[in-house]
């Protein structure tokens, strides 16, 4: 791969002051989905064995919710303004990230997912023109084992900003992700490890490779568990994470969006968890899948009242994770909040 982290780098959005210092920080085992561009794949391949994900700081954007999401709507933006202040069962600051889990109802994901398929199918299309970049920034928190010289500890990776820039057709990018870039970010440009041009596919897609999946749910199921077959810890659990995957990290038309909610909605395991937190501090309702081989629970969280899509997390709660068990149930091992997903005119350029 030919990304070289020490190119000049780029400045943080417009709500927030300067990133913070670089700090090198070991990524998530486990969860890999939004890392799953070139050069996440490449810092996954490194560092894997020692840690979970990276995550991302972000300033309260001053707008009533009502006001801000009207207003960006207008314009092609999908901003997500933060909820309410984070109480001590939310989200802690110290290094287990510890929370409330929530009650887990078996039956009635089918019922919420078929409510928030229909709201995602009525909303507006992302409207971008050509030449323009799909601009995502999320904000997210991890917690993982760090082993040092035969020594395990349990370490938190704070809440950030990560922002990425990607051209339609995949072939242009750009990241800035504190800890795993420099401040200024890094391209996303380039051939991959083989020194081809990358072909997007389920993993690793594009704005214009999304418009050629279907829209019948079944058909789309049927594609997910075909070209995700053998990965992750059973088909099951991989085609919710890829599902997971294409909602965070990138931005589904509204029927594309509907579709994946009605496919997961087929996929057995998947529950309803009444309360979750998502990385902003907003409060909603979740659907989740529990990995039963790592005790993690995968959760897709929505506003309870708009079902708009928020952010995921994953939270241990079966048995201690870890290395040396040292995760135990409650921590947080990742969340992951989307805030705001646009169509700029150019790589390091915010709405």
């Amino acid at each position: 791969m030919s990304l070289d982290p020490t190119q000049p780098r780029t400045a943080n959005r417009h709500e927030s002051g300067d990133l913070p210092a670089t700090e090198e920080h070991d990524l998530p085992p486990g969860r890999h989905q939004f890392h799953k561009e070139r050069l996440m794949s490449q810092i996954h391949d490194d560092r894997r064995a020692a840690a979970p994900r990276n995550p991302f700081l972000r300033k309260a954007i001053l707008l009533p919710a009502a006001t801000a999401l009207a207003g960006a709507l207008a314009v092609g933006v999908l901003l997500l303004t933060p909820g309410g202040a984070q109480g001590p069962g939310d989200l802690a600051a110290g290094p287990a990230l510890t929370t409330s889990i929530g009650t887990v109802d078996a039956h009635g994901a089918p019922r919420l997912l078929d409510r928030i398929s229909l709201a995602a199918a009525g909303a507006d299309a992302p409207k971008g023109r050509a030449g323009q970049y799909l601009y995502i920034e999320t904000r997210a928190a991890n917690t993982h084992v760090r082993t040092v010289n035969g020594v395990s500890s349990l370490v938190s990776v704070p809440l950030h900003t990560r922002q990425t820039w990607r051209s339609p057709d995949g072939l242009e990018g750009w990241l800035v992700e504190p800890g795993t870039t420099e401040p200024g970010g890094i391209t996303l440009a380039g051939p991959d490890e083989t020194g081809n041009t990358p072909k997007p596919h389920l993993g690793a897609p594009t704005h214009d490779y999304l418009a050629t999946l279907p829209t019948d749910p079944d058909a789309l199921l049927r594609k997910i568990y075909e070209e995700t077959e053998g990965q992750g810890n059973g088909k099951d659990q991989q085609a919710f994470t890829t599902i997971g995957d294409l909602l965070v990290e990138s931005w589904p038309s509204p029927q594309l969006t509907a579709a994946l909610y009605r496919a997961a909605a087929k996929i057995p395991g998947v529950v309803l968890v009444d309360s979750a937190t998502d990385a902003a501090g907003r409060e909603g309702v979740a659907v989740a899948r529990l990995d039963e081989t790592s005790g993690v629970r995968t959760e897709w969280i929505f506003d309870s009242k708009t079902l708009t899509f928020l952010g995921e997390r994953t939270v241990q709660v079966k048995g201690s994770g870890g290395e040396g068990g040292l995760i135990k149930p409650g921590t947080v091992v990742f969340t992951h909040a989307i805030m705001v997903r646009a169509f700029v005119d150019d790589i390091k350029v915010t709405p």
